[in-house]
């Protein structure tokens, strides 16, 4: 099928109503990235640098692009649109300086490569897991709707890449709420050696848009005169008729995958054939032929891009290696945010439950935040799962209150897509369970993008979460560990009404990554009065929720609740400290608990084993080993999935065990 795909007709370009010096850019704009494309292949030979992905024979597609968009629309690219930052006019010695790792490259030595972006230069850059980025570029165009901005998002994926099911959530998404977005598929042929038949089985991309409901049009992709012709034209009739649209580019590539990989796994008729196609030397054929371009011209604009990268290679090679400072480094994680503590402007306070007070703080930061948007299943009209957003949609709009298809991921990174533009996000899965969907969105873009390079995720992800309610394994784990180990999140988890106001503010205040963890049953079991004006509590502080000597429970959520009830029916004199934050936890409160009674047990309702309170307890054995006058104790639920029966849902979790386990840290 690989033969059949890739088409091998004859390059054939039309001049149409292009200028000469149209023509002459696009041909000047191709040079480059071949030239610093020989230059490269050079370096790694003699090993000044490690790696390199080509995009030799492909580089019509990007020139195409990037010539044909305004330079204020974004462009998410791929590994091999080397042409995307060149004819963005990113300075070369800040692109050398990336490929090497230098502290003047995008990430400061913390990635590789293609793997940045440059919002000066409106450019997201890719991760290494191929689909995520699709989403990013559907929140960007989510953000130019809102904004009533008239202005084309456009995507990079390979025919590989769209086996995953990025992939079809980013079109999916896309097409549904008729998003601004250009999905451009580099149609090479291969997944790296896989051909296009083991991945897929149709023959063109043509075919797969109508399912989304999206036009889709094929282009040669080695003719930079039809890419750029294509682009040109299809993006100012977006820009009047929002929606996407699927271009598929007809390619071939020329090169391995990396150049460790090589191409001995590609037939040497199909090299042969394509390198008829070279879609630098065909261009340059047609210029010359049709006197546009001369050959002392054409030599000369050769030796000064020669020239220019040369210069420009001395200079990032010039510089030092990169120094590490671990200050920085753990500095660089978050986007630079100060919290203030906003108290409430009057006395009055309002008994709330809940579920009430979480409505509360998210409603109150939509008033003081126009540019928060609400996006998940079922949140418009039916108010949510849970009915926490009931009547949002009438209040709020539908555009900032937004009911979602089945994708977590592509929400989650419609939300990135979003903060990249200036707006704040909220995410609310259905059950903190489903987050499994979104779990490489928020692990590898949330937490990593800006310490990677310095894009902040203004994004709080809710999850309602955990057991006691009898349903099931799949509606009630607890996966905060999950996110815990993850650096570049914060993670909120409140006990009461009052903090879940007053946390989910804070949350949302701040521009950076959150998970929001909310107990089910905890909803419309519990209540207090509460400040009826919006405010915040400080993050990272726990909160020492009764007082006692004779021992320290350190917990969080559910085993709050579970802890006061142990110790008055036990006759317990104890400290119970709630964490409240999870990320950062509160380092300074635990060990004034520990020092106050030399006796420690962490509760969570989490299974046992490598469980949050693993980390904390580790810390406390090496942190406070001279205070502890008893073996620092833990107990969580059982090792295995939450089962759905009440009787056995009850064993599972710690209450019980954990009553038990009191009674001998207090006799110890």
């Amino acid at each position: 099928m690989t033969r059949e795909i890739l088409s091998t007709t004859p390059v054939i370009f039309k001049k149409g109503k292009h200028s000469d010096a149209t023509l002459l850019q696009l041909y000047r704009s191709l040079l480059v990235p071949r030239k610093i494309e020989e230059k490269m292949l050079v370096l790694l030979r003699q090993g000044k640098i490690t790696k390199w992905f080509s995009g030799w024979g492909q580089e019509a597609i990007s020139i195409g692009v990037v010539e044909a968009l305004a330079n204020d629309e974004f462009i998410l690219p791929m590994h091999r649109n080397l042409g995307i930052f060149t004819g963005r006019k990113i300075p070369l010695e800040r692109l050398f300086a990336q490929f090497q790792g230098k502290k003047s490259g995008f990430t400061k030595g913390r990635d590789r490569s293609f793997h940045f972006g440059s919002r000066e230069h409106h450019i997201v850059g890719m991760i290494s897991h191929l689909g995520p980025q699709l989403a990013i570029a559907d929140g960007i165009a989510l953000a130019h709707r809102l904004s009533n901005e008239r202005k084309v998002t456009l995507v990079f994926t390979g025919d590989g890449a769209s086996s995953e099911g990025d992939f079809h959530e980013g079109l999916n998404v896309a097409a549904v709420w008729k998003l601004p977005v250009i999905f451009v598929v580099e149609h090479n042929g291969y997944g790296l050696s896989t051909p296009s038949e083991e991945q897929f089985a149709f023959k063109y991309f043509t075919e797969k848009g109508p399912g989304y409901g999206m036009e889709t049009i094929r282009v040669d992709g080695n003719n930079v005169l039809e890419m750029y012709d294509c682009i040109k034209k299809l993006s100012k009739d977006i820009r009047k008729n929002p929606r996407p649209v699927l271009v598929e580019a007809i390619t071939f590539r020329m090169r391995g995958h990396e150049e460790a990989s090589g191409t001995k796994y590609v037939p040497k008729e199909l090299m042969e054939t394509w390198s008829l196609k070279d879609p630098v030397e065909n261009y340059e054929r047609f210029l010359l032929e049709s006197g546009i371009l001369n050959e002392v011209e054409k030599v000369k604009m050769i030796a000064e891009i020669k020239s220019e990268i040369n210069q420009a290679l001395d200079i990032a090679f010039a510089e030092e290696a990169v120094q590490p400072n671990s200050d920085e480094e753990l500095r660089d994680l978050f986007y630079p945010f100060e919290q203030i503590i906003t108290n409430p402007l009057s006395d009055k306070k309002t008994e709330k439950r809940f579920i009430d007070a979480i409505s509360d703080g998210l409603s109150q930061s939509m008033d003081k935040y126009p540019n928060l948007i609400l996006m998940g299943q079922d949140i418009g009209e039916y108010g949510g799962a849970f009915k926490i957003t009931d009547g949002f949609k009438a209040k709020f709009g539908s555009d900032r209150v937004r009911n979602t298809p089945l994708c977590e991921s592509a929400i989650i990174g419609a939300g990135l897509g979003l903060s990249i533009q200036g707006y704040k996000a909220m995410v609310e899965m259905q059950f903190g369970d489903f987050v499994s969907v979104g779990f490489n969105q928020i692990v590898n873009n949330l937490a990593k993008i800006h310490y990677r390079w310095g894009q902040n995720a203004d994004v709080v992800i809710r999850m309602p979460t955990g057991a006691g309610v009898a349903a099931g394994p799949f509606h009630s784990q607890s996966n905060e560990a999950w996110f815990f180990h993850t650096p570049g999140l914060k993670i909120v988890y409140p006990s009461s009404p009052y903090d879940a106001k007053g946390l989910l503010n804070a949350a949302l205040e701040d521009p950076n990554p959150y998970l929001y963890f909310e107990h089910k049953a905890l909803y419309r079991s519990l209540s207090e009065e509460i400040p009826d004006d919006y405010y915040t509590l400080e993050i990272g502080k726990a909160k020492l929720v009764a007082e006692g000597q004779e021992l320290s429970i350190i917990t969080y959520g559910m085993g709050v609740h579970w802890a006061k009830a142990a110790v008055e029916e036990m006759g317990i004199d104890a400290d119970i400290l709630d964490l409240r934050t999870l990320l950062p936890w509160d380092v300074e409160a635990v060990k004034a608990t520990v020092q106050k009674t030399g006796r420690v047990i962490f509760l969570q309702e989490d299974c046992l084993t490598g469980g949050i309170g693993g980390e904390i307890c580790a810390w406390i054995s090496e942190h406070c080993f001279e205070m502890l006058d008893a073996p620092v104790m833990r107990e969580g639920s059982l090792d295995t999935p939450v089962p759905f029966a009440p009787s056995l849902e009850k064993n599972f979790l710690p209450v019980d065990r954990f009553k038990e386990k009191l009674l001998k840290l207090r006799s110890y």
